[in-house]
């Protein structure tokens, strides 16, 4: 006999949340809640008052298409092509990487030093900005800040226009092509660089959770055999490009922690400063000056 209980709100997230957790997904039930708002065309938090509701079917039928692709193994992000990062909603699209929150802690080093130095007019190269996500959460919180936000991938490039363009920064950012600094005047010198490189090594890639490794680029993953190939080109071409003073910050993997603080060390021009650590006491940033 069919079953005749209306597909409520409630219902379609316990379902949903039951069969995600069958499929692995780490966060069963946010997920569902993300996919069924984006269905719905409403905020997740007002699925709470709404538990009761029976959605159409034409709604249904799309969200029961995003759970599939989930379950597929999609990241979230990309169903619903945004992605909050240091609280400003970021455009994400396949192809781009999905910026996370470990790499907040770059934005908060540079935010804190931006400070510390006075506040002053600073210039702020971004190297591989991916979304923008870095460039644009520094710029929106620095009004004193200039970013060039550099990537090698035309389509990360036109994201990152797409983002600084939505949080009212895009006079302030700049996003251009190019492989490192290729594409940027010789004479220009630098307050600060940052990066999220690529750093996860070759073998490590395809032992990565495959929501990630299947999904997302591996362009902005793969950092070779000992995941620094993109780190050490950084490292070599850096000094010449910071201003008297200027610093570098560059994210890591902490298991090539150790690896990237000795290359800094061993780097003509630069000084080693120190590893920050993120929330979960993990190397996660490495800081160096212009020597």
């Amino acid at each position: 006999m069919p079953d005749a209980t209306p597909w409520s709100v409630l219902r379609l997230l316990n379902w949903t949340t039951d069969y995600l957790k069958e499929h692995h997904a780490e966060s069963p039930r946010l997920d569902a809640e993300v996919l069924l708002a984006e269905a719905l065309g409403c905020k997740r938090i007002a699925l709470y008052t709404r538990f009761d509701e029976v959605p159409a079917e034409a709604t249904r039928n799309a969200f029961r298409a995003l759970v599939k692709k989930r379950a597929d193994g999609a990241p979230v992000a990309y169903l619903v092509g945004r992605k909050e990062f240091y609280s400003l909603e970021m455009h994400v699209e396949e192809g781009v990487l999905i910026p996370r929150p470990d790499t907040e802690l770059l934005v908060v080093t540079v935010l804190d030093r931006i400070k510390e130095k006075g506040g002053g007019d600073v210039m702020i190269a971004d190297i591989g900005t991916g979304t923008g996500a870095i460039a644009v959460a520094i710029a929106n919180q620095a009004p004193s800040a200039k970013v060039v936000a550099i990537d090698i991938n035309p389509q990360a490039v036109a994201l990152a226009k797409k983002n600084a363009e939505r949080h009212g920064v895009a006079e302030r950012v700049a996003p251009i092509e190019g492989d490192l600094f290729a594409t940027v005047k010789a004479s220009r010198r630098f307050d600060f660089i940052v990066s999220n490189p690529p750093y996860v090594t070759t073998n490590e890639l395809m032992n990565l959770d495959p929501t990630v490794r299947d999904h997302e680029p591996h362009l902005a993953l793969d950092g070779g055999p000992e995941g620094t190939d993109i780190i050490e080109r950084l490292l070599a071409v850096a000094p010449e490009r910071l201003a008297d003073g200027g610093e570098l910050l560059i994210e890591i993997s902490p298991m090539i922690a150790d690896r990237v603080e000795r290359l800094v060390r061993d780097a003509p021009g630069l000084e080693f400063l120190a590893t920050l650590k993120d929330l979960s006491q993990q190397p996660r940033v490495t800081h160096a000056r212009k020597a």
